[in-house]
């Protein structure tokens, strides 16, 4: 099966838990021997792993041909095009585009980020898009995030093959229910669109049916997973200090620090526990618009002494907070999915989630407790860094559980998805 992703994000260049599910899904779909899988996304920097599927850069993506020949641009793609393909192609100029955003290449140049020019860049990606759906061979399109809605819809209206939309989070997650009418239009344009849309948890699916107006039979929920440890990242781990050489407890938020992520909630559960002792320490890994705040919230409760801001983590530096970790704390107001505490309970770091995430509906081996419940969160955090056995016993049982979680099953399940939504399309 010939597969055509658009992502915007992809490692080792990630902001956020978008590229990491990208990864996991195309490396799981992957182990499939007949999945051939090209990847969009705006702009590679050249170190992604193309080991497994076929990467292509838009902003690498001529979309002017005017003064192009057929050679150049054939050898330019990579590709076996046709005479009657480039002169089909050469015809589907855009006249109303701005080319003053177009390089000597006749390439459009994007960030590979998310500028402040975020919905241009969103509109650009999706005029080249047209462009590559117009090149390539595939049998279903399948479009992750709102970022690239609009791309996938433009790829089906081209080709007539059927999308699949992936949602990774919905603006209702991201701002509290004060919703942006710009995003929600372009997401609901994209299940509206979709032919099958992909959640990744239950939680998520009713925000589907029920915010964006969606049919039930068309939305399925479909959990993340990690990725086994390379024998680089064991390493980190294995540098872990044993449990009785610490004087110490580390109690760590690893993420954006922004109002979804309830990082205040975290600040004052830490507050309740230095009432009990001063034994412990809090990480704040991350960035985000609510960083000042909680610096300030943290010196006013008086513990900014505790307490440690050290700022975005990426590769290494995620596995190096883990290892001297001994709680790790996700107290989402609404979390989608959330990767990061799979990842920590991989590591063996004993783990407290949000009921109001997703990955809530898979783990068990974990404490949940509401967001804004600080004192069952303080008490959560209090009895792992006191009692070792219940330390122990979520350390364990906690990795065991994960491990358990592959993408290589996800892959499958995806799969056969794929298999139904292509049939039920052309069963019309």
């Amino acid at each position: 099966m010939k597969v055509l992703m658009f992502g915007w994000e992809f490692p080792p260049h990630i902001l956020g838990g978008l590229g990491t599910a990208s990864y996991g899904i195309t490396a799981g779909l992957a182990q499939q021997p007949d999945m051939d899988i090209t990847f969009c996304i705006p702009k590679p920097w050249g170190d992604e792993d193309k080991s497994f599927m076929n990467i292509i850069g838009l902003s690498e993506t001529p979309i002017v041909w005017r003064d192009v020949d057929y050679n150049y641009l054939k050898e330019r793609l990579g590709t076996k095009m046709s005479p009657e393909q480039y002169y089909a192609l050469r015809d589907h100029i855009y006249a109303d585009f701005s080319y003053r955003t177009v390089n000597d290449l006749g390439c459009i140049e994007f960030s590979g980020t998310y500028p402040q020019n975020l919905q241009e860049e969103i509109n650009n990606y999706s005029i080249v898009a047209g462009v590559i759906a117009r090149q390539q061979q595939y049998d279903i399109i399948h479009a992750h995030d709102w970022l690239t809605y609009p791309a996938g819809i433009h790829a089906k209206q081209v080709s007539g093959k059927p999308l699949v939309i992936h949602v990774h989070a919905t603006d209702f997650d991201r701002s509290r229910g004060q919703v942006n009418p710009t995003v929600y239009g372009i997401e609901k344009d994209g299940m509206d669109h979709a032919d099958c849309i992909m959640c990744v948890s239950e939680l998520t699916r009713q925000t589907v049916i029920n915010h964006y107006h969606q049919d039930p039979a068309k939305c399925v929920a479909m959990h993340n997973a990690v990725y086994p440890l390379d024998p680089d990242i064991r390493a980190i781990i294995a540098q872990r200090r044993p449990l009785e050489e610490r004087k110490e407890r580390v109690v760590t938020f690893l993420g954006r620090i922004t109002m979804q992520k309830g990082p205040e909630y975290f600040v004052e559960a830490a507050a309740i526990v230095l009432k009990r002792t001063r034994n412990i320490r809090f990480c704040f890994a991350g960035s985000g618009d609510m960083m000042e705040a909680m610096i300030d919230l943290a010196a006013q409760r008086g513990i900014a002494d505790r307490f440690h801001f050290p700022g975005f983590m990426k590769g290494r530096q995620v596995y190096e907070i883990f290892r001297d970790s001994d709680v790790y704390v996700m107290p989402s107001v609404s979390e989608p999915f959330g990767i990061s505490p799979l990842e920590a309970m991989q590591c063996g770091v004993p783990s407290i989630i949000s009921y109001q995430s997703g990955c809530a509906e898979i783990l068990d081996k974990c404490i949940k407790t509401d967001y804004w419940d600080i004192e069952a969160m303080a008490d959560a955090m209090y009895s792992i860094c006191t009692n070792e056995g219940l330390y122990r016993y979520l350390q364990e049982e906690g990795k065991k559980e994960v491990d358990a979680i592959t993408w290589e099953k996800v892959g499958h399940r995806i799969r056969r998805c794929y298999d139904e939504t292509i049939a039920n399309f052309y069963r019309r």
